[in-house]
């Protein structure tokens, strides 16, 4: 899958660590004190500048990259034509500070992270299909007395006098998951510069196999 994020969609927090990864599994770490910590291993880049945006073109300051592969049989010719011979299967962008460091062409790989980094991390949570209220919203639900059987996921009455229509924002079972998440102050534990591998403590949105942005 190739998108191309558009300008609104852009986290506005500047920053000149950037990644992209894949998400792996879970594991534990254990630290110098002996102490364990539940962590995520990322497959993070290496990235490939495609693209930089300046405030003179395009109304802002960005860099967009191309992150892992695809089968080209598969890739349109306006994209490829846009990744000039690169072959990848994501496309996103990144707001940065100072643009003059990138040049289209470079490769962005993990020697800007190191242990002890402070980090946020964005992904597409799991989705859950449709959701009774007790799962999606924490209703308690209905007892299971005077006379119920088979209602205890039941909402409930949603108020009446409202002429058969149902209030704005209304908190109704449905479709839930598959939300843009994301995860602030998490820890860089580990950097494997050879093995492309990030080392993230604690829960990292998505299943395995999910695009995650890492911004330091």
């Amino acid at each position: 899958m190739i998108g191309v994020k558009s300008r609104s969609s852009i986290i506005n927090e500047k920053s000149m660590k950037f990644t992209l990864g894949i998400k792996q599994n879970m594991t534990q770490i254990f630290d110098d004190k002996g102490l364990v910590h539940p962590a995520t291993i990322l497959v993070a880049g290496p990235l490939t500048v495609i693209q930089i945006k300046t405030k003179a073109l395009d109304g802002y300051d960005a860099v967009q990259v191309a992150f892992g592969t695809k089968n080209e049989k598969n890739i349109n010719k306006p994209i490829k034509g846009h990744l000039n011979g690169v072959n990848a299967r994501f496309l996103k962008e990144f707001i940065v500070e100072d643009i003059s460091a990138f040049k289209v062409g470079d490769k962005v790989d993990l020697s800007a992270f190191a242990s002890g980094d402070m980090i946020e991390v964005s992904a597409t949570s799991k989705g859950k299909g449709y959701q009774s209220v007790i799962k999606r919203h924490g209703f308690k639900g209905q007892p299971r007395s005077h006379g119920q059987k088979h209602s205890e996921n039941a909402p409930g009455s949603i108020g009446g006098g409202l002429r058969n229509r149902v209030p704005k924002n209304m908190r109704m079972a449905g479709r839930m998951g598959g939300d843009k998440i994301t995860v602030k102050n998490l820890k860089v534990l580990g950097v494997d510069k050879d093995n492309n591998q990030l080392i993230i403590s604690g829960a990292v949105p998505g299943r395995r196999g999910t695009l995650v942005e890492v911004r330091g």
